[in-house]
């Protein structure tokens, strides 16, 4: 390979017009080197002009960095080679007289040599006849060494660097910017020291000061959203919470029941018809579209709608109990069952009622009535029936039968305090009654349609990876237009499908099929209260249905996500094409949504007074005998930072036995749970024992309650069994010491009360009770003693026996305490009639 002079120009002028001599170019012999020849030890000089004599001492090769010099062996022309030099060695030159041949005593090493033609060995200028500047070159002798690299030479002349400007990176505002432009001017241009606001160049810097503040805050708002730790938008925490299955929920509704007083039969209420609250001077039925309605709304009345449509019946405004005779009846906390008086045909199994105490049972005044005592039940039967001797009970008496009706609801909805029926002193009195005619509303108002805007049309355009050519072409490609309508009213209603769940197969077994249960719906389970979302593109009318997210949904899909964000604004969010349907362009959009959601409703009892409806004479009263419940407002962003972390931790899945007994107990009917595992010959077994509250059967029924339930839980392979507690009986016998002023017989049996299985009349629970033990739960005597020992009149109390009833431990009374196995729970309900199930004796002493 040739390496040329790096002064061609001058080169060109010397050779065609100059008479002295110079170096053309410089070549390394080195994979063409003749056979004995040593590989780039020879150096092929041309020259512009032949007829020179030059010898080793006019000569000099420098600059290597490892091997600072190489020396000369000989040198001469191509055409009068010495004797020593190889055959063949200049077969390939063709111009032999101006080639001059150099033979070194080295290859140098790979840097970058200067090889130059002197007047004398130690001289620095060149022989006479040579240019001065072309008798030197530079060369390396590596030049045939493979690379990667381009070996020309870049511009000998680059630019100058210029210093950096020194620049404030704190600055992140408009006066900062501001600040540090005019700076920057001052020093840039020195004599311009204009600071007038409508100065040109004034104006520039502001703008620019603009600009880079928005964008300042963009990269600050981008980067805080990236994180859970620091994002301060609502949807932003959202969406990072949904990562790890944690659903932000936005609040729910309340819910009420209201009861309707109604003059006629048959009268059909519709679904979402709207109720308000109570507003001062404002009459009961409020007309549609009346000044009266839009200034109580106006006002602040909270709007309540049905959830579902209904038939009332004036037979239903008030139903009596009947007390079967009995002068002071009352009936008791807990109780599930009940009978009114007459035959009430127009209930139904589902239907709601309220009991009431109306009068009180102490100074009989209608004004003294406890509020407290108030439930609603959700009926599970209803049985016509017939008192043959009712007649008689009644003032006067009179020989016949009375009609009754026979009620009952489910053990949710037990009563939870004795609700007074009749007094003795006044039996015709009906301290309580039932109140038919119940409706289920919540909270919320639906608005007339909205128009939320039209999908545009795409104008922008992505940019190409590579470029085209005149052969072929890259389509444009265009990118989709962002389209986030937002509602125009707030707050957005998340409610519940309540039509739904009062749609449920009557069952006494399913909690949620109970009054009480509405009252207890989770927030995350509410959706956006979006009535109809419709979207018209050419001719064609597509109702689109909100969705939690988008993840499960086809890239065909009409859904949508509902978004809330800081200021409560509801904002709609599409999918793409792969997961929701993408809207088509220009698609006109129209909503029907509710609003009025969280603790706003939650408004107490007798709030809701007014109806808006076109029939007027039907509706007599109307009222919420309980207060609503269940509104609850949007969770706070910081808890779900601080919670969604833990939210994937939550065990889905079981594995261990302790996993099925975790799972099996986070059904709110079971207090405690124990699971084991046996090997069946072919697979595992596990077998899973709940303990119910209140000491329920595990029967089939339940058990397929749990099995279901479990399902989602069950590893494969692993088949599952739900097996009833095996209850240990308890043989205890107790000798009481009673106090010299009590009586013995009085003192023993609060004993025998306070050591019973049931629930004791003012609410708390014996100490046998089914809720007070659970699996592996040892019974130590001691407390037992302690609670006899804190009867009123009771001196001193001492064990006589105390064991299992079945398979009794001589131990026991000595240890004081009865160990019970992890799959047993103890048990002594000291029923006469079922002996296997304990037997508690109390001997008592002294007193009167």
């Amino acid at each position: 390979m040739k390496q040329h002079c790096c002064d061609p120009r001058r080169l060109e002028v010397l050779k065609a017009k100059g008479s002295a001599n110079a170096i053309e170019f410089i070549e390394v012999l080195d994979l063409a080197s003749p056979p004995g020849a040593p590989r780039q030890q020879t150096l092929l000089v041309r020259l512009l002009h032949s007829g020179f004599a030059l010898s080793p001492d006019n000569l000099r090769i420098t600059g290597g960095e490892r091997i600072a010099t190489v020396g000369v062996i000989w040198c001469a022309p191509a055409d009068a080679l010495p004797p020593e030099a190889e055959p063949g060695l200049v077969d390939t030159i063709d111009d032999l007289p101006r080639t001059l041949v150099v033979r070194t005593d080295g290859s140098g090493d790979y840097s970058i040599y200067s090889f130059g033609i002197f007047a004398n060995s130690g001289s620095v200028l060149p022989p006479a006849g040579f240019d001065p500047k072309l008798s030197a070159i530079d060369f390396t002798f590596k030049i045939e060494c493979p690379s990667d690299y381009d070996c020309a030479d870049t511009t000998p002349c680059p630019p100058v660097p210029r210093p950096r400007p020194v620049i404030d990176y704190l600055a992140r505002d408009y006066q900062g910017f501001r600040r540090l432009m005019l700076d920057r001017l001052s020093l840039l241009v020195p004599g311009w020291q204009e600071r007038s606001a409508a100065d040109l160049g004034v104006t520039l810097v502001e703008l620019l000061a603009y600009a880079a503040d928005n964008l300042a805050y963009r990269q600050d708002a981008i980067a805080n959203e990236a994180y859970l730790a620091t994002a301060r938008q609502r949807i932003s925490v959202r969406r990072h919470a949904r990562l790890v299955d944690y659903h932000l929920h936005e609040g729910c509704n309340a819910r009420a029941f209201v009861h309707f007083d109604v003059n006629g039969q048959d009268i059909a209420l519709d679904k979402g018809t709207q109720l308000l609250t109570r507003v001062p001077g404002l009459d009961l039925v409020l007309t549609p579209g009346s000044h009266e309605l839009t200034d109580a709304i106006d006002g602040g009345a909270e709007i309540f709608e049905t959830v579902g449509p209904a038939v009332l019946d004036q037979q239903q405004n008030s139903l009596t109990f009947y007390a079967w005779g009995n002068k002071g009846c009352c009936l008791p906390r807990g109780t599930t069952r009940a009978t009114l008086r007459g035959h009430i045909d127009t209930l139904a199994v589902g239907d709601i009622l309220i009991f009431e105490e109306v009068i009180s049972p102490t100074t009989l005044s209608p004004d003294d009535a406890d509020p407290g005592h108030r439930w609603a039940a959700r009926l599970t039967e209803i049985v016509l029936s017939t008192d043959p001797s009712g007649g008689l009970f009644d003032e006067p008496p009179v020989d016949g039968p009375i009609d009754v009706t026979e009620i009952a609801w489910s053990e949710a909805d037990a009563l939870p305090f004795p609700l007074r029926l009749t007094v003795e002193d006044r039996p015709e009195l009906a301290i309580s009654v039932a109140r038919g005619n119940i409706v289920l509303v919540d909270h919320g108002r639906t608005l007339a349609p909205e128009h939320l805007g039209t999908m545009p049309r795409a104008t922008l355009k992505q940019a190409s990876s590579a470029p085209g050519n005149c052969c072929t072409s890259i389509p444009d490609v265009t990118v989709p237009a962002r389209f986030r309508p937002a509602l125009a009213n707030s707050p957005l209603t998340q409610s519940f499908d309540l039509g739904a769940l009062l749609a449920v197969p009557v069952s006494k077994d399913t909690p949620w099929w109970a009054a009480s249960a509405f009252a207890l719906l989770s927030p995350r389970d509410a959706t956006p209260a979006i009535v109809d979302l419709t979207g018209q593109v050419a001719g064609t009318t597509e109702h689109w249905l909100p969705r939690r997210d988008l993840i499960d949904s086809a890239g065909n899909m009409p859904h949508v996500v509902v978004e809330i964000d800081n200021h409560s604004r509801a904002l709609l969010r599409f999918g793409d094409g792969l997961l929701g349907k993408r809207p088509a362009e220009d698609t006109a959009f129209t909503a029907t949504y509710r609003i009025g959601n969280g603790t706003a409703g939650n408004v107490g009892a007798e709030a809701i007074a007014h109806i808006v409806s076109a029939t007027n004479g039907v509706f007599t009263a109307v009222r919420n005998p309980l207060p609503a419940s269940g509104g609850i407002d949007p969770e706070a962003i910081e808890a779900a930072r601080r919670d969604a972390p833990q939210a994937f931790r939550t065990q889905e899945r079981a594995v261990t036995a302790a996993d099925y007994a975790a799972a099996t107990e986070r059904r709110a009917d079971v207090q405690r749970a124990a699971a084991t595992f046996r090997w069946t010959g072919s697979w595992y077994t596990v077998f899973v024992t709940p303990d119910r509250f209140g000491g329920g059967a595990v029967d089939a029924p339940f058990a397929a309650q749990v099995r279901n339930h479990l399902e989602r839980f069950r590893m494969a392979g692993y088949d599952l069994d739900v097996r009833p507690p095996r209850y240990v009986p308890l043989d205890v016998t107790l000798h009481v010491c009673v106090k010299p002023d009590y009586f013995r017989a009085e003192v023993a049996q609060v004993v025998r009360t306070v050591l019973s299985s049931t629930v004791l009349p003012d609410g708390t629970l014996g100490l046998f009770h089914p809720d007070n033990f659970s699996f592996g739960d040892p019974v130590y005597l001691s407390r037992i003693i302690a609670a006899a020992q804190a009867v009123e009149g009771v001196e001193a109390v001492q064990a006589e026996k105390f064991q299992r009833f079945i398979s009794p431990l001589a131990t026991s009374l000595k240890d004081e305490v009865i160990p019970i196995g992890s799959l047993e729970i103890a048990q002594l309900a000291n029923n006469p009639s079922f002996r296997e199930r304990g037997r508690l004796i109390i001997e008592a002493g002294g007193g009167k």
